[in-house]
């Protein structure tokens, strides 16, 4: 017994955490390869590594996972101080971490750093798939940034490659991701990419993306779906977000055969994103303006909100609870129980629709909360569910008219 302890000892000693030791670099030229300053980690790596998102077998353990920044050719390579022996760990082996990597990743990437660098120079011959549908500036600390939003199709020449590395990227950004469906043409693409000079002559660097799949709606309309968005970590927090989502409400605006826009399973970054732009819109709408939304929800928000801006009535009324929200005085006791009143209302709903949004409770509540259907809710459960939902929806909410305010400064 005492002899296993001391061998599980010395084998924890070779654990680290995947999202700590993978690190990634998008490469504009061959200095970005030692500087620290480029590098950034995962969000997640449990669709790779486990539940537990750990890599057994090395100590110090650096997975170096490098993009040239354009063409996103790829660089895998393990750097470690010690690696366990199966000779002295009765045959317990490392974990095979770019046999895993591999198993996600296009074929053609390469672990020869030299190899890497000589692709490097081919990064000026880099045009950006599909359609330009937007550019704007971004200036910061008195440097001015340009960047430029394409969209590309299944059909595009030679995006089918570059969407396979490109994809690449989700597995440790976005929860629950899969690879698409490469086959099925209604899927559209937008690309984000910083717009860049090296010698006079221009370059690209990618900067995120967002997938669309475009349902049929009978009898001959369209509901675009957004799918999978990402913003790659160099790039968040600069409004790219946004930028990307209104790019693709302009051009739906444009097209008479879009009823509406729907998400499927939006996180929650990405829903107060969502709300915000959403909400950035609705502003300019007469009917959700101050004294439309002191007076409640209505059908007429809802037509406006759809027929301008092709939002659902479901999106249209959280906006209208954002900005009434914003309307009204939470100081005067009155008036915010006439609102959170009014949120319950709505919360309240799938407690009176014999179980129609079940499964979204199912997963809202504990288990032991919840039995066998939503009718077995204790009442203590119902309003407890409630408070909490509110408070939820609540705080997000704030934090959607904060930014608001801050855009408007």
């Amino acid at each position: 017994m005492a002899g296993g302890s001391i061998i599980k000892n010395e084998l924890e000693a070779y654990k680290c955490c995947a999202n700590e030791a993978i690190e990634f670099k998008l490469v504009r030229q061959e200095s970005d390869i030692e500087d620290e300053n480029t590098s950034f980690k995962p969000d997640m790596t449990h669709q790779l590594f486990g539940n537990n998102e750990s890599i057994f077998g090395f100590k110090d353990l650096k997975v170096q996972m490098f993009y040239s920044a354009a063409k996103l050719e790829t660089y895998i390579m393990l750097k470690y101080s010690e690696k366990v022996s199966p000779d002295t760990t009765d045959g317990v082996m490392p974990d095979d971490v770019v046999k895993v990597l591999a198993s996600k990743m296009p074929s053609d990437f390469t672990s020869n750093l030299d190899d890497f660098l000589s692709k490097l120079p081919k990064e000026a011959n880099f045009k950006p798939h599909g359609q330009l549908l937007h550019s704007y500036d971004i200036t910061k600390g008195g440097e001015n940034r340009v960047f430029e939003i394409y969209k590309a199709e299944i059909s595009t020449p030679g995006f089918l490659e570059y969407h396979e590395r490109l994809q690449t990227f989700v597995l440790f950004y976005i929860d629950a991701a899969s690879y698409i469906d490469v086959d099925d043409d209604r899927w559209k693409f937008y690309v984000l990419y910083e717009k860049y000079l090296t010698n006079g002559n221009p370059m690209y660097a990618v900067a995120g993306y967002m997938t669309v799949y475009e349902y049929y709606a009978y009898p001959a309309k369209i509901r675009p779906r957004i799918s999978q968005v990402l913003i790659l970590p160099p790039f968040q927090r600069q409004s790219h977000g946004a930028e990307l989502i209104q790019t693709f409400y302009n051009e739906c605006y444009q097209r008479k055969e879009v009823l509406d826009i729907t998400v499927e399973d939006p996180s929650e970054n990405f829903q107060r994103l969502r709300d915000f732009v959403d909400v950035k819109n609705c502003l300019k709408l007469q009917s959700f303006q101050k004294e439309s939304v002191q007076r409640g929800f209505c059908d007429g928000m809802a037509k406006e909100a759809q027929e301008k801006l092709k939002l659902t009535k479901r999106q249209a009324r959280r906006v209208y609870e954002i900005l009434r929200l914003k309307a009204t005085d939470t100081s005067n006791k009155e008036e915010y129980k006439k609102y959170r009143l009014d949120v319950k209302k709505r919360l309240n709903a799938p407690f009176q629709k014999n179980g129609r949004d079940f499964q979204k409770l199912n997963n809202a509540l504990q288990p032991d909360e919840l039995t066998a259907t939503v009718n077995s809710l204790t009442r203590e459960q119902r309003l407890g569910y409630l408070e909490n939902t509110f408070n939820d929806h609540i705080d997000m909410y704030r934090h959607v008219l904060e930014r608001i305010a801050a855009t408007s400064i």
